[in-house]
């Protein structure tokens, strides 16, 4: 298939099938091969792309020649929309548009989702309250935020191969807010009687010069 579409590629073995990538022209240094299984039930080849520890792009097909050419252009570089508009069966998520425009763009679309979705929940005001102290603290708004069961995270980088910084509990049920080191129980820091001391609490906890965030490397998985 690679010798009648004149393109070498190699397709190598790897935890979850295998992974397909250009040779000439080389592959992109901060993408992942793309990476290839066969569907269990039917004739389908499944696609998806990762870079610097996230998908990017996924799509199927039941043509072997559309999995060499999305290598191959997954490979030189091309964006998502011209993957999209080359390959109409490949799609990406608006959190896999936001990383290929930067780690600065993803931490904006993670504090507008985080604010959605406090303002979704009027049952629970204290989280909506905790959001809204973070995002007015700057050492905490240039970082990667997510929520984990209501608990937030902040990570100096947008990749999944970062650790987590600091984490804020939400007050609950007469308990107070939380600061503590780790998103699921442990390394606790302090307790707050309000989202703002909360807030004050980790952003005092944070390495000095942190932020803002940052990519994954060019290696991650």
């Amino acid at each position: 298939m690679a010798v009648e579409l004149a393109v070498d590629v190699r397709v190598v073995p790897d935890s979850s099938g295998v992974s397909v990538s250009a040779v000439s022209p080389p592959p992109v240094s901060f993408r992942r091969p793309l990476s290839l299984a066969l569907g269990a039930e039917e004739r389908v080849f499944l696609l998806w792309g990762r870079s610097r520890g996230v998908e990017l792009i996924s799509g199927s097909t039941t043509d072997l020649r559309d999995v060499v050419r999305a290598a191959v252009a997954w490979g030189e570089g091309r964006s998502l929309s011209e993957l999209h508009e080359l390959f109409p069966f490949m799609s990406s998520d608006e959190r896999a548009k936001a990383h290929e425009r930067g780690p600065a763009a993803v931490v904006d679309l993670q504090w507008r989702l985080l604010r959605e979705q406090a303002a979704g929940e009027p049952g629970f005001p204290e989280f909506g309250l905790l959001v809204e102290a973070a995002y007015a603290e700057p050492r905490l708004r240039r970082l990667s935020a997510f929520s984990s069961h209501g608990t937030l995270g902040f990570s100096a980088g947008t990749g999944r191969s970062f650790t987590v910084e600091v984490a804020v509990v939400p007050a609950c049920s007469g308990r107070p807010y939380r600061v503590q080191r780790y998103v699921h129980d442990g390394g606790v820091i302090g307790e707050a009687e309000t989202a703002d001391e909360a807030v004050a609490l980790a952003a005092a906890h944070l390495p000095v010069g942190l932020g803002p965030a940052v990519a994954g490397p060019d290696d991650a998985l």
